[in-house]
């Protein structure tokens, strides 16, 4: 595409190994669909990569690009600098290291530039320090161990984020309410229904609308009690309640709780509080390099010791070997 006079925003979409496509798709359709609406051309986009060659996403389908990190840097000073970098990020996204990458991001930024990230993108953007002290979304998914590794983010697990001239989105369909919010900031609400009724979503979400399922839906728990009581417990993975604790705060006593989670979840509340605590550590192992001893504490336990006993019995591997096979996958 060359950009005509009437370009609102020249994007450049920059892809990382790896990146999730559907994030990828669902930012760019609804731009091409807003310049059909319009009837002239009010985004134009180009894709670049670090070397200009093709990519591949997270479903191993490769996506050309028609520039480089090389031919963007001359374009700084350029008429065909953009107005918007976004970064489309995806799995893996911890072992991605690229200091030119995060030294272009950050040139421009300082010229005026907005950032955006979509899916895990929060991540790279953090590692170019451009989110210090910022608000960012992250997918659900990674959001433990980029809280712990990015601790001057503020990071919530919201659908997207804007936070000044700095866009991200957790990902998946978020990239289509965030570029919604795009377009309706540059034209109007107008537009914006618009290109919803051609992509077929019958509304747009708020930023805060939440990611995952409601706990209703995805537990397949009906009882309010013991939805009040996981929520208790998910909030509170640092430093664990004691069920006394949680029995004032629902006004239940400990033995009616014992009874709701035996019929309910199959097990008692102890050792379901444990599970989502130690699942919650192998996302930190997985996504960080956090010490084990600091995995342990972030998700309540007392002892390094402890923490690897309770992590075997549930896994059938210790921290340490789950965090070598990870390097061995990759």
């Amino acid at each position: 595409m060359t950009p005509s006079k009437n370009v609102k925003r020249s994007i450049v979409f920059f892809l990382i190994p790896d990146f999730t496509m559907i994030a990828f798709a669902t930012a760019l359709e609804p731009l091409r669909a807003a310049n059909r609406m319009l009837g002239y051309e009010a985004y134009h986009w180009r894709i670049a990569s670090v070397d200009g060659k093709p990519v591949y996403a997270s479903n191993r389908v490769e996506c050309a690009a028609n520039t480089s990190l090389e031919e963007e840097r001359r374009k700084m000073a350029g008429q065909d600098r953009p107005s918007m970098v976004i970064v489309c990020s995806g799995l893996n996204v911890e072992k991605y290291s690229q200091r030119t990458v995060f030294a272009w991001l950050r040139e421009e930024y300082n010229r005026g530039v907005a950032i955006g990230g979509l899916c895990t993108g929060a991540h790279v953007l953090a590692q170019a320090g451009l989110l210090s002290g910022r608000r960012c979304a992250i997918h659900w998914e990674n959001l433990p161990g980029f809280s712990e590794t990015f601790p001057k983010a503020n990071v919530y697990a919201d659908l997207f984020e804007v936070d000044g001239n700095i866009y991200t989105c957790a990902g998946g369909t978020a990239a289509l309410d965030m570029m919604l919010k795009l377009i309706g900031d540059d034209f109007d609400d107008n537009l914006v229904n618009r290109v919803c009724e051609q992509v077929l979503t019958d509304r747009v979400r708020s930023p805060t609308d939440r990611q995952r399922l409601p706990l209703r839906a995805r537990l397949g728990v009906q009882n309010s009690k013991i939805l009040t009581i996981i929520e208790l417990m998910e909030a509170h993975l640092a430093e664990p309640l004691s069920l006394i604790e949680i029995a004032d705060h629902v006004g239940l006593s400990r033995r009616q709780i014992e009874r709701l989670f035996r019929q309910e979840m199959g097990r008692s509340p102890a050792r379901y509080y444990l599970e989502i605590r130690l699942d919650r550590a192998r996302h930190l192992l997985i996504q960080s390099t956090l010490p084990v001893v600091e995995v342990a504490v972030a998700c309540g336990f007392v002892s390094a010791s402890h923490f690897s006993k309770c992590y075997r019995e549930l896994y059938a591997r210790s921290p340490q070997q789950e965090r070598a096979d990870r390097k061995l996958a990759a």
